[in-house]
């Protein structure tokens, strides 16, 4: 196989045709980047997956963390591959050249990071997690807790985690029961158990600190009596080194269908009274500062689902391209030779669904990546807020769409391979384990879809909606002079005037408080709305392909016209699907809402 964990030419493609990464080294944040210094990276970042992260892949499948003596244990090849990550830079891809960073935007350290998506998703879980726990220390954080946790984990000597669920309450964080009482030096002495905390023990650092939600003495009721601590495995004296060891311990390990090779663990803090923790931020508010690192979680698995759909994908199509099955419906002669299966008509239908959802998926993340970078970067204020507004909309879809639909581009590559694809002996069912937990990760589908129907559609006003609406309908009128892009661009056109009708009506239904019956359906509103931005999402790629196809290199015609051809199923085959959804929608649907416990 050329390529196995993500195509070279279509990440070309999207960073500089479709998002013009190049156009962000004018910015002073960027500007001794270029081009070349991208690619560069980009080009470490696939040799160091392909080297020392993808060959464990299967290994770190079938041998899973184990508990022994209180303590977790990996296969040997995971610290080589986290230490060459390390080394690389790229835990610090984002941080000021003077702080030992790359210094790079955000759009090029996700595209670097997907490549150890793709090849390892257990693996690349713990230096993950640090990055988003780094973040947030450096962001809330006291200089004192900055130079005591945040400095080491920087230099990639202490790792991160965060420890939000417990074993009642689930992802309802208002019910966690985990308290802090206040010490006499300021600390404080934390009691309760946390569960499914993703790298809470590993022997890949000096450290792990871990950023633990709980309440403090006096804590209002509900999410607003939730306070943030750091509580490092570790303790740290004044002076940097290591003191004893902490009231953390390890209860045991979760042995998941997928993420094999991450340690899903128990933690138990203050068994024996003496689990010391430092309050972050301000007194309860905890899950502010916490929604930092989980948002930029949120994006990290809606990427994450997307490669390991990527990596199914194009094993399929390598499959499908080397595979002799079976003769055309035209031949009936048996003695004529096989053909490849990519041959046959419903082969080609599920490598397109495969391509349409995962490339698609690709570029919102990417998108998302870049409106990072402008919210951070772009020159007015007002061009940092209205990308901070969009992103802030765009979130819940760019965690929750690729894990459904790249979770099914999976399964359409177990399907490519026929018989082989359920067995072990073939990667894309590993794919699909993996990739079957990304639903769970950081808030389920369901819960995305009340945090955007409820939540982010009318913030500031509906300021993001109101932008989103504005952009789509201009890519519209910009596919226009295409007259081979009208049957893309109509049902995109006729999804979005039907979604803003619909929408208007449920947040009419919010305001007027008929809370339960306007968001009983939300899933179906999520659905609809990913679909309508995945469309755009098409539809600007299918621009830029048609642009190639009349400015580009002849030798990219091929690439380009599988872009169409992947846009043209999307926008007509997916798309118009939706108006089903919306139809239950409009009607306030309340064939859910209305059942009873006792009917199942």
């Amino acid at each position: 196989m050329s390529e196995t964990l993500l195509s070279a030419r279509n990440l070309a493609f999207e960073l500089y045709e479709v998002l013009d990464a190049e156009a962000l080294t004018q910015r002073p944040r960027f500007s001794e980047h270029s081009r070349e210094t991208f690619d560069a990276a980009l080009a470490t970042a696939r040799a160091i997956a392909e080297k020392y992260f993808a060959p464990h892949n299967r290994k770190g499948d079938e041998n899973e963390p184990r508990y022994e003596h209180g303590e977790a244990v990996l296969i040997p090849e995971v610290k080589p591959a986290v230490d060459a990550f390390l080394e690389a830079g790229f835990l610090n891809a984002n941080r000021d050249f003077e702080a030992g960073g790359m210094q790079l935007p955000t759009l090029l350290s996700q595209a670097c990071f997907a490549h150890f998506q793709a090849a390892n998703a257990g693996t690349t879980a713990y230096p993950f997690l640090t990055m988003g726990a780094a973040n947030l220390i450096e962001n809330f954080g006291s200089d004192e807790q900055k130079r005591l946790f945040l400095q080491p984990m920087i230099d990639g000597r202490f790792f991160g985690t965060m420890a939000l669920t417990e074993p009642h309450a689930g992802s309802s964080l208002a019910d966690i029961r985990t308290r802090a009482e206040p010490a006499a030096d300021g600390s404080y002495r934390l009691r309760g158990n946390k569960i499914f905390i993703s790298g809470g023990d590993h022997p890949l650092a000096e450290n792990i600190v871990h950023l633990v939600l709980a309440k403090l003495p006096d804590a209002p009721p509900g999410v607003k009596g939730i306070s943030l601590f750091i509580v490092p495995k570790f303790l740290v004296n004044p002076d940097g080194s290591l003191g004893p060891r902490n009231d953390v311990l390890l209860a045991g390990l979760f042995h998941k269908m997928g993420w094999r090779g991450t340690t899903s663990t128990a933690l138990n803090f203050g068994d024996h009274g003496n689990c010391v923790g430092y309050l972050i931020g301000q007194p309860h508010q905890g899950l502010a500062c916490m929604f930092q690192m989980m948002n930029e979680a949120r994006i990290g698995v809606g990427m994450g689902a997307v490669m390991l759909g990527y990596a199914g994908y194009l094993y399929a199509l390598d499959y499908a391209r080397q595979r002799p099955q079976g003769r055309l419906p035209d031949n009936k002669d048996p003695a004529t030779a096989a053909v490849p299966i990519i041959g046959h008509s419903d082969v080609k239908r599920m490598l397109l669904a495969q391509k349409a959802y995962v490339e698609g998926a690709f570029d919102l993340g990417l998108y998302a990546a870049r409106l990072f970078d402008d919210s951070h970067t772009a020159a007015s204020a007002e061009q940092r807020q209205q990308a901070q507004q969009l992103l802030d909309l765009l979130t819940p879809i760019v965690k929750s769409w690729p894990s459904e639909f790249c979770l099914k581009a999976n399964e359409l590559a177990i399907q490519v391979l026929g018989g082989h694809g359920y067995t072990r002996e073939y990667p894309v069912e590993q794919y699909y384990r993996d990739n079957r937990l990304n639903p769970i990760h950081e808030g389920t589908h369901g819960i995305q879809s009340l945090d955007l129907l409820g939540r982010k559609l009318a913030q500031n006003g509906g300021a993001g909606l109101k932008q989103l609406v504005r952009l789509i309908a201009g890519c519209c009128e910009r596919a226009r002079p295409f007259a081979s892009l009208d049957a893309l661009r109509q049902p995109l056109e006729q999804l979005l005037s039907r979604l803003q009708q619909v929408t208007l009506g449920l947040l009419g239904d919010l305001a007027r408080g008929e809370v339960n019956s306007a968001l009983a359906n939300s899933a179906l509103y999520l659905k609809a709305f990913g679909h309508c931005v995945i469309g755009w999402r098409w539809l600007e790629q299918a621009i830029r392909a048609e642009q190639g196809l009349a400015e580009g290199n002849p030798a990219d015609t091929g690439f380009y016209r599988g872009k169409l051809q992947a846009a043209r199923f999307f926008l007509t085959w997916e798309v118009p699907g939706c108006h089903n959804e919306l139809a239950l929608l409009e009607a306030r649907d309340d064939t859910c809402l209305s059942m009873h416990d006792e009917w199942f």
